[in-house]
């Protein structure tokens, strides 16, 4: 696999083992509790990365159709176009810069616990598949228009980058929750 595809993987690898880590350390009762009224509970971080790879999902496999069709190999080093880079900047934590999710990524509830982290990982199995049918491929040369935001369009290089960072954003920000949640806030 491309080194940087390889990287990508790992990303995805790095949350999930993350996710799983606060999950093992989250009592039950704190699964879908908030520590504030205006923060998501980790249910919820859970829940909204779900319907993120959802929603990506479809666009990044035409995405890889597409660049099957074009053909041609990958450059040497693949690279974010603008708005990717800066999309891919701002995604990661710790968090700087607090974007309104629209309303179909926001999650109207979350389910049952295990079932909520049996669709992550199947999804992040989906995805990681999508980066190994990507090696090999001019994805640089492949636009993708962000579910999030019709208007923003980016090489489907970037977002594949873009997506584990996501995911490490609201991890992160699960974390967050449940050490507010342990000092009592």
């Amino acid at each position: 696999m491309h080194p940087q595809l390889e990287a990508v993987a790992e990303e995805f690898t790095s949350a999930q083992v993350r996710l799983h880590a606060l999950d093992a350390s989250l009592p039950d009762e704190w699964w879908d509790r908030r520590a504030d009224a205006t923060a998501w509970s980790v249910a919820e971080c859970v829940a909204h990365l779900n319907l993120t790879a959802e929603a990506y999902l479809p666009p990044v496999r035409r995405g890889i159709e597409e660049a099957r069709s074009i053909g041609g190999g990958p450059p040497n080093r693949f690279r974010r176009d603008p708005v990717g880079w800066i999309l891919w900047r701002t995604a990661g934590p710790p968090v700087r810069l607090c974007v309104r999710t629209p309303a179909p990524f926001i999650p109207a509830a979350a389910g049952p616990r295990a079932h909520t982290l049996e669709t992550f990982d199947r999804l992040q199995e989906e995805q990681l598949r999508c980066v190994r049918e990507a090696d090999g491929l001019p994805l640089s040369r492949v636009r993708i228009t962000s579910p999030f935001d019709a208007r923003l369009r980016y090489n489907l290089y970037s977002c594949l980058t873009l997506l584990p960072r996501h995911q490490h954003r609201h991890i992160w920000q699960a974390g967050r929750v449940l050490e507010r949640l342990r000092r009592g806030r």
